[in-house]
């Protein structure tokens, strides 16, 4: 039978500003996102029976409506008015609820995953608005690398790759947060900040290729409610990482390191927690390992 299986790979925000409320209930976000190397595994196959089923190797997760791939596979079915069924394998790498993007990368595997096994297309606009309608971050894994978030932060535009680095993630076993719950709490810090970086002005500073540091705004009340991560976020420092942050709306932390040998060194300093050596990717480098391998 027809398949594809193609990596869906973590993202780090190395820059995420939250800038208030907005209208219609989301938050203003400025991000830099940036994907590296640790993955999910998906698999899609073609079957004659219709419908989609879905199996996990992790049996936390739900395996239905509430999935994710399962939502993006059921849109561009009935976008592309498909009548076969389709059969969907996901091997879990990227530990959930750490800020790492697992779910949004996951999904956007199974759009791409299923134009390339339908052998169909979608213009770019349409395939954008799409992933939007899933999740905020799921647009910019159709495209990796380094990126620049704006809007809900579904609102995406390439920047200069930058010169790679080693990452080690750290994932508390003990702590998974909400992204919802996460921006309850940093909502209650702001609401709309008086004084906030023009657009033109983070822009630039995101368009140099030295970048401008990492910095994370969830981390005043995510590290308010877990001491630990905090000390986690410190201990990557102690350790020589060059950076360190917490990973989107958390729990994981991660601190980029000058090569993956030290990255090691230092992930032995953290025996009660799950630890990632890992690595940037640039969007060349995202769009090569996508193509996916497919066989009949």
């Amino acid at each position: 039978m027809q398949s594809v299986s193609l990596p869906a790979f973590a993202k780090i925000n190395l820059r995420l500003h939250v800038l208030g409320k907005r209208a219609d209930g989301y938050h203003e976000l400025r991000t830099v996102f940036q994907t590296i190397s640790l993955h999910d595994t998906l698999r899609l196959t073609l079957t004659r029976h219709p419908g989609i089923s879905l199996e996990t190797d992790n049996p936390a997760l739900p395996s239905g409506r509430e999935n994710l791939v399962w939502r993006a596979l059921d849109a561009l079915r009935r976008e592309l008015q498909l009548r076969r069924g389709v059969r969907a394998e996901l091997t879990k790498r990227i530990p959930t609820a750490r800020g790492l993007g697992g779910g949004s990368s996951d999904a956007a595997a199974a759009l791409v995953g299923m134009l390339r096994l339908c052998r169909r297309q979608l213009p770019p606009a349409r395939l954008v608005k799409l992933a939007a309608g899933l999740g905020a971050d799921v647009p910019f894994f159709l495209f990796g690398g380094r990126a620049l978030g704006i809007g809900r932060g579904d609102e995406v535009y390439p920047l200069p790759d930058l010169p790679g680095h080693a990452i080690l993630v750290v994932s508390p076993r003990d702590v998974g947060i909400s992204t919802r719950e996460a921006y309850r709490w940093v909502s209650r810090q702001l609401t709309m900040r008086k004084q906030v970086p023009r657009l033109h002005s983070f822009c630039a500073l995101c368009w140099s290729l030295q970048g401008a540091g990492v910095s994370n705004d969830f981390e005043t009340a995510i590290f308010r409610r877990y001491p630990r991560l905090a000390r986690l976020k410190q201990g990557l420092l102690r350790r020589g990482a060059l950076e360190a942050a917490l990973a989107g709306s958390g729990s994981a932390v991660f601190g980029l390191f000058r090569n993956p040998a030290q990255a090691r060194r230092a992930a032995r300093g953290f025996p009660k927690d799950q630890v990632f050596v890992c690595k940037t990717l640039s969007r060349g480098e995202y769009r090569r390992a996508r193509r996916g391998r497919g066989g009949v």
